[in-house]
């Protein structure tokens, strides 16, 4: 399977959309939008993240749209995030697609948060050169309730 990045177009936000609403990858990440399903919010989140300095990316898996990645925010405080479609968990396809935004981006520190029992995205972070570096608690749209998360960062 040949997965690559490349700019995010607009026939791609439908397919992020639909991704972003699977019940079992909402519970995964936990830390998602209050409704999932309102398109209008998801739409402005969208707009919004391609007008900034973020640099978001549309995953491919041999040609098809299978999820997102990006960094965003400030300097010095930038993220990485990635959504990869369920049906493609377990298959290296996070860890490529990090991998590979990773290379394009070069500045850091950079960092990440996943929930703390979310076990795939803990791996696929640290395979990547992501170290934990703080725990916190934080309220879970998706859970309904305050979970344990980690933050890791990645120096170089």
């Amino acid at each position: 399977m040949l997965i690559t990045l490349r700019q995010v177009h607009d026939s791609d936000l439908p397919v992020f959309f639909r991704q972003m609403n699977d019940p079992e990858s909402l519970r995964m990440a936990a830390f998602t939008p209050k409704d999932p399903a309102d398109r209008d919010a998801f739409d402005r989140h969208w707009k919004k993240i391609r007008s900034s300095s973020a640099v978001p990316r549309t995953i491919l898996a041999d040609g098809d749209v299978v999820g997102s990645a990006a960094v965003y925010g400030e300097p010095g405080e930038r993220e990485v995030t990635y959504w990869v479609d369920r049906a493609y968990w377990g298959r290296g396809v996070a860890t490529t697609a990090l991998l590979a935004l990773l290379g394009e981006v070069g500045e850091r520190p950079l960092f990440a948060r996943a929930a703390a029992d979310n076990a795939g995205s803990l791996r696929v972070l640290e395979k990547c050169g992501f170290r934990r570096t703080a725990q916190a608690t934080d309220y879970a749209n998706a859970r309904g309730e305050e979970i344990e998360e980690f933050v890791l960062r990645l120096e170089s």
